[in-house]
């Protein structure tokens, strides 16, 4: 089983991106659930959601305490110390941020960091901040963990062919950072 935590902030698209690699993964013949965790639900506010993907059936309903992936939709939410906890060694960290490894102080854990402009290139494509699109498309890339061509039919029949090609220049752009 793969645990993946998600951290963003309400308005990103956090929960949406989750049900559509849940989509897509039981589109490609596997099974997947997406727990969302969230306080008072406001634009801006820190989100958290818990998506699991598995060959079998999913039963365990909880939180996901030891993540193989961190999606991290907001580079300020990296100051918060739950961002990285329980953190599995060797984890993906994917990470929608214009600054430089060196300028993200991130603790020194042995990990996977992928970095993206996740929002500059939502901007550029579908004119809105609302990165999750392009967050997907680095998804796809740095874990390998869903089928690339369901996923961009997935985006196509939620949003627009605008969102795909979100998604398409994340996937091209998202660069392993360390």
């Amino acid at each position: 089983m793969k645990e993946i935590r998600f951290h963003g902030r309400g308005g990103q698209g956090v929960v949406k991106s989750a049900q559509i690699i849940v989509q897509t993964v039981v589109e490609s013949g596997l099974y997947g659930h997406f727990i969302p965790f969230f306080g008072v639900e406001r634009k801006g506010s820190p989100v958290f959601g818990f998506l699991r993907i598995d060959d079998y059936d999913i039963r365990l309903k909880c939180q996901v305490y030891n993540p193989e992936v961190l999606m991290v939709f907001d580079d300020t939410l990296l100051k918060m110390p739950q961002t990285f906890a329980g953190l599995e060694d060797n984890a993906i960290v994917i990470i929608n941020t214009t600054k430089n490894i060196d300028e993200l102080n991130l603790p020194d854990l042995n990990m996977r960091i992928y970095t993206v402009d996740a929002t500059g290139i939502a901007l550029e494509t579908i004119e809105k901040d609302i990165p999750n699109t392009a967050m997907l498309g680095a998804f796809a890339k740095a874990t390998e963990l869903v089928n690339w061509y369901i996923l961009k039919d997935k985006i196509k029949n939620t949003f627009s062919e605008e969102n795909v090609m979100s998604a398409q220049l994340a996937f091209e752009r998202v660069k392993l950072s360390k």
